[in-house]
């Protein structure tokens, strides 16, 4: 049975829904980030303790399919930019269309109606977010940053890294407290300059 669920965006996640899961006597096929697949179906009783469970981790059990997609759209966006070692070279309206299995038109009007923002905000907080991460390990040059993070230049990814932030990448890593955002924060409507 397969259940699907949101906030779920890193690997302490996954493990917080193992532990749940264990302690429910439930085996899992597959804990991934934002779905679970489990052996067996589940009463309607467990479902509510397991709905319980996950909002106390600050977890959400779903059962709306646009919700779902939505999860998921946003789930393949952090996982190609977050926990993904390769270069970002992919187009993301192609790769969402093809994973989905749904024309990306239906995809990015579904998401501005739900999250008040478009995909492509989403995945520029994202990337911005990853360009901070990059830079703050100081082991890439912003120019090989920018190659990874698939930008056309280093101008595109300032100009870029400027309107998002307020500050230019120079600047920001001339800051002493450098401030992060959550991932599952990132893109949301209530959010987006942050």
């Amino acid at each position: 049975m397969k259940l699907f669920i949101k906030y779920m965006v890193s690997n302490r996640c996954k493990m917080v829904v193992k532990e749940i899961l264990k302690e429910m006597n439930l085996h899992f096929i597959l804990v991934d980030l934002g779905e679970v697949d489990i052996m067996e179906d589940i009463t309607l009783e467990q479902r509510e303790i397991l709905k319980s469970e996950l909002q106390e981790s600050g977890l959400e059990l779903m059962d709306d399919k646009k919700s779902i997609l939505i999860e998921k759209i946003k789930t393949i966006i952090i996982q190609m930019i977050h926990h993904t070692e390769e270069d970002i070279k992919i187009n993301f309206s192609d790769y969402l269309s093809e994973k989905l299995h749904h024309n990306y038109n239906y995809l990015a009007n579904l998401f501005s109606d739900i999250q008040g923002t478009t995909i492509e905000h989403f995945i520029i907080s994202h990337k911005i977010e990853r360009v901070k991460e990059l830079m703050i390990y100081g082991e890439l040059t912003i120019t090989e940053i920018a190659y990874k993070m698939n930008y056309s230049s280093v101008a595109h990814l300032s100009t870029q890294f400027k309107k998002t932030t307020g500050l230019s990448p120079s600047h920001f890593k001339e800051l002493k407290d450098k401030r992060r955002n959550p991932i599952e924060e990132i893109g949301n409507s209530n959010c987006l300059n942050q």
